[in-house]
């Protein structure tokens, strides 16, 4: 692992870390610490489906580092800062083991009191968000905005003929992958009438949200064969199950992950603590129509439920 220098540290508020992982690959990290001495509370972050860090976390992270927390932001492997091939390619099981690999990190930090570690997770990630909270009793608490937790009720939420479209290529570039063949690349967010992961206004909308503004590279593509599999992915069958608090965030006009599941953990997670947020499935970023509320909602849940 390498990781910037104390004085580094000191001068900005913002870290670059690089960690290894069991398959040899590393996972890059910004690490935003709050200042005065530690260990302090940390929040573990990842993006949606698709998306990099440098597309829209940085907002939140600095929002938490205000409220005293180390938060942890990072990029699954193959996809933006961190190593790993092929690029852009996406799979439920390898992202909830980087959210691990980076709790155990954030853990054996030093600087971070591992009695008090949150995850939060956007969209996609939400899924892994809810997944941990439900397995994982080192969480003192999780955060799920906007979350996609139950793969199914998500796919269902795509016409019959866009989900045979995408089973098809997805097929496709599953049998050349065993062949050491290139991906097939599809569109992650495309308009109503185009063929992609996610085709809606609020997808096409949503780009422009997520889209990086620093220079970082991204591409608005997935490996085709991500789409495969997605709907036997349902953390909300384990809802009983999360015994930490967690903060579940609903848009009022989500069109991409579907609210039903959601409502149905804040009725069965003992700890539950349900927002409905103001606007569509984007409006919870900065720029979107509810991010201020939404943002210091959870700040506040984090405060409140640490130490």
């Amino acid at each position: 692992m390498t990781m910037a220098s104390s004085n580094d540290i000191a001068s900005s508020p913002r870290a670059t870390v690089r960690i290894p992982t069991a398959s040899g690959d590393e996972i890059e990290a910004w690490v935003y610490r709050p200042r005065g001495e530690g260990p302090h509370p940390a929040v573990v972050m990842a993006h949606g489906f698709a998306a990099v860090k440098a597309g829209g976390l940085e907002p939140f992270a600095e929002r938490f580092r205000g409220a005293g927390f180390t938060a942890v932001a990072f990029d699954y492997r193959q996809w933006g800062g961190s190593t790993g091939e092929p690029r852009e390619e996406a799979s439920v099981p390898r992202q909830g083991q980087d959210y691990r690999t980076v709790i155990d990190w954030a853990m054996a930090d030093p600087d971070i009191d591992e009695a008090q570690i949150f995850i939060w997770g956007t969209s996609f990630s939400g899924l892994h968000a809810v997944e941990i909270a439900a397995t994982d009793a080192r969480l003192r608490g999780a955060i799920a905005q906007n979350p996609l937790v139950d793969g199914l009720a998500g796919v269902k939420m795509a016409s019959p003929t866009h989900v045979l479209h995408a089973l098809a290529v997805g097929l496709l570039d599953r049998v050349g992958s065993l062949f050491g063949r290139p991906p097939r690349y599809v569109p992650a967010g495309v308009g109503p009438g185009e063929f992609g992961a996610v085709s809606n206004m609020e997808a096409l909308a949503g780009l422009d949200i997520i889209r990086p503004k620093d220079g970082a590279q991204w591409y608005n593509r997935v490996a085709a064969r991500s789409l495969l599999g997605i709907g036997f992915h349902r953390p909300v069958r384990k809802a009983a199950d999360i015994r930490c608090p967690i903060l579940l965030v609903v848009a009022e006009h989500d069109t991409i992950a579907p609210a039903g599941p959601v409502l149905l953990i804040a009725e069965r997670a003992p700890r539950a603590e349900l927002v409905r947020s103001r606007g569509d499935h984007y409006d919870v970023y900065q720029g979107g129509e509810d991010y201020d509320n939404v943002v210091t909602v959870e700040a506040e849940f984090l405060r409140r439920h640490s130490r």
